[in-house]
């Protein structure tokens, strides 16, 4: 039996942690901050960049420079 998530709800954690103290649901240990991270991906990015050669890191850079630079920028007017 796989044990639920705590809920967010006051009342409903309350008797979560009810359930937990008289054993009626196991109470399980919060994952490792590192294991909790690769289970949501977000160490893709850093592994992809690692991958990465200078060359095409160079390419990624220079095509987002290009685009922020092409992109219309509306005319500040100066008061006077």
């Amino acid at each position: 039996m796989t044990t639920p998530k705590r809920p967010r709800d006051p009342n409903q954690l309350a008797k979560f942690i009810v359930d937990v103290a008289t054993r009626e649901v196991e109470d399980r240990e919060p994952e490792p901050a590192d294991e909790a991270a690769r289970k949501r991906g977000s160490f893709g990015g850093v592994v992809c960049a690692r991958n990465l050669t200078a060359e095409k890191r160079r390419e990624i850079a220079e095509k987002g420079t290009t685009s922020r630079w092409k992109r219309d920028r509306p005319v500040q007017e100066t008061k006077e």
